[in-house]
């Protein structure tokens, strides 16, 4: 790591790189939150969830699989991917389960990718 570190100074000093235009202080287990939600987006379907999430807060599961073409237990599956990755959350009324985005984790997801870009 000294040797890389050491190697890119000088790059920089021969004009060979540009000089950094910005950093992100970010390490430990905020790193491994922000990883963590930008892996969930990777996925097409939980990304189609998240669209659909946007615009019917409070559905249930049911509502998911009516709107996308792949069984309950997957769709469950990727709610609760996206639930442990910090983009939804659940609220349990009886024996099911309303889902919607958790606006915190997103504010705190704007803030962050706004630091890198």
């Amino acid at each position: 790591m000294l040797y890389r570190n050491f190697t890119i100074k000088v790059f920089i000093m021969l004009n060979l790189i540009p000089e950094p235009c910005c950093t992100l202080e970010i390490s430990g287990a905020e790193q491994e939150k922000l990883v963590r939600m930008f892996k969930a987006l990777g996925n097409p379907i939980r990304f189609e969830i998240m669209k659909f999430l946007v615009t019917h807060p409070g559905c249930i599961t049911g509502d998911i699989v009516t709107f996308l073409p792949i069984a309950q237990a997957t769709v469950s599956q990727h709610l609760k991917v996206l639930r442990q990755a910090g983009w939804i959350e659940g609220i349990t009324s009886g024996p099911a389960t309303n889902y919607c985005l958790h606006e915190a984790n997103i504010t705190w997801f704007r803030q962050k990718v706004g630091a890198i870009f």
